[in-house]
């Protein structure tokens, strides 16, 4: 086979369908994977050259069979961009061990678990892992301890990922997308917030689904054939900036 492939994790919704349109425009294969089984089919159904997988990333057992039929389906894997996640916020006070592990077990267990099953297809390939962790994973925030400590983890995995893996040539990088103008995000953002967002951030904008997905792609395509171990943030800038007030820029 010579038809590059792609298997994307969260891919029923967000950040992920996104990426997945993007590797179809390339004419890429794609495993669609996601543990939300009615929005999976219902997407993966209004696409060619897809195949759906019912996955739960934070289960061991669930990962292995979605890596074995992934391989079977697809022949080949070229890219794995894992970008199952899941958000929980709160204080440090009132993060119990339940929500600890909740939030752990998908964006870093499940990050683990899916680059180590799919290793051996990535290896044949010399393909490239690409994790999603977040601006939360750089820079601390209130209401984030689990959730960006999870993140700030992935962007450590990548790195060890890059330098155990690189001599079988497969490459592995870290994209870091900041607010994104997401369904769910629009949902919970206050004005306020959102006001905020826009006063802090260079670009003075959220970002797109698919402005995070063209680096993704960019990352897993052989014009990055040189690339591996980065952190990119994705943020319109916001991460540049630290804790520089607005205010204070001319």
């Amino acid at each position: 086979m010579t038809q590059k492939t792609a298997i994307v994790t969260g891919a029923a919704r967000g950040i992920g369908l996104a990426t997945t349109d993007l590797f179809l425009a390339e004419g890429r294969r794609v495993a669609m994977v996601d543990r939300d089984s009615d929005i999976l089919a219902e997407e993966a159904g209004k696409r060619d050259g897809v195949v759906a997988l019912h996955c739960d990333v934070s289960d061991p057992d669930d990962v292995a069979k979605m890596a074995e039929d992934a391989v079977a389906e697809l022949g080949r894997v070229d890219a794995l961009v894992n970008n199952a996640g899941v958000a929980d916020f709160g204080p440090i006070d009132d993060c119990d061990f339940a929500m600890w592990r909740r939030v752990m077990s998908t964006n870093l267990d499940g990050v683990f678990l899916c680059s180590q099953a799919l290793a051996p297809a990535l290896k044949a390939a010399q393909g490239a892992v690409v994790n999603i962790a977040s601006i939360s994973g750089l820079r601390a925030s209130t209401l984030r301890v689990a959730y960006g400590t999870s993140k700030a983890g992935v962007i450590h995995l990548t790195q060890q990922q890059a330098a155990e893996w690189g001599e079988f040539g497969v490459r592995a990088n870290c994209v870091c997308p900041g607010p994104v103008r997401t369904k769910l995000a629009m949902a919970v953002h206050t004005q306020e917030i959102i006001d905020a967002y826009h006063d802090a951030i260079p670009l003075n904008r959220y970002g797109s689904e698919q402005e995070i997905g063209e680096v993704i792609v960019f990352l897993c395509s052989d014009k990055a054939s040189y690339v591996t171990g980065q952190v990119v943030a994705a943020d319109g800038g916001f991460q540049s900036t630290g804790v520089g007030l607005p205010a204070l820029r001319s």
